[in-house]
């Protein structure tokens, strides 16, 4: 496998069971992502976005096939080495924001930084200057429920790169958010991933924002295209 791929899908299959019956999510997925690429994912609701960035992101494991990231086999890591190469190596931006309600947008920033191991000084000034890239210089010292679906989304987005990630994942960011906002946080997330040029793979369903990245791959039948 080529060392200048950051993400690489061989042949994986993953499927759930639901009340005893077996539902195939991937059959056979392959897919080879450049470093430095910006890759849309699109695909109809219930295709397999999500299972496939969670696939990527080390939150679930596969049933079949391999899955490495920049160079390195993820497939079968233990718990312990899953968590430390996602919490270092990759970023991920969720629909939903996940973000912890007790504390402050700079809190939720600086945390997983703490986890990695960061001093606090080193953390929130890191925070601080994601924040402020994020045009949320002013709300740092609120917590979620003080702040706007688009504004969360901006905390969620600084978070998935506070630990300087080298693959960034996104699962629909901007879709809980009406067109004008989700228009102004995409150019946002695409300047930032262009600047410290991330390999990002983005799930969304508006075809006008994947034409803005560098290609689409499209999950069909359980195979990417």
């Amino acid at each position: 496998m080529s060392k200048e791929n950051m993400l690489q899908f061989a042949k994986v299959s993953h499927k759930f069971e639901q009340a005893g019956v077996e539902i195939p999510i991937l059959n056979e997925a392959s897919l080879s992502i450049k470093k430095g690429e910006a890759v849309a994912l699109v695909g109809p609701s219930g295709s397999g976005k999500s299972t496939l960035l969670n696939l990527a992101g080390l939150l679930e494991r596969p049933l079949h096939g391999t899955i490495m990231i920049n160079g390195r086999d993820v497939s079968h890591l233990s718990e312990a080495k899953r968590t430390n190469l996602r919490l270092k190596t990759v970023g991920f931006v969720f629909q939903s924001h996940n973000l912890l309600q007790d504390f402050t947008a700079l809190e939720n920033v600086m945390l997983p930084q703490l986890m990695a191991g960061k001093t606090k000084q080193s953390a929130q000034i890191q925070s601080e200057k994601l924040l402020m890239k994020m045009g949320l210089e002013d709300r740092m010292t609120h917590k979620p429920f003080e702040l706007s679906g688009g504004e969360q989304q901006r905390v969620a987005i600084a978070r998935a790169l506070s630990n300087e990630p080298d693959l960034l994942l996104a699962d629909e960011p901007t879709g809980n958010l009406d067109p004008e906002t989700s228009e102004k946080i995409f150019r946002e997330l695409i300047s930032l991933v262009k600047e410290k040029k991330l390999t990002t793979l983005i799930a969304t369903h508006d075809l006008n924002l994947a034409r803005r990245l560098d290609y689409t791959v499209r999950l069909r039948a359980g195979k990417l295209i």
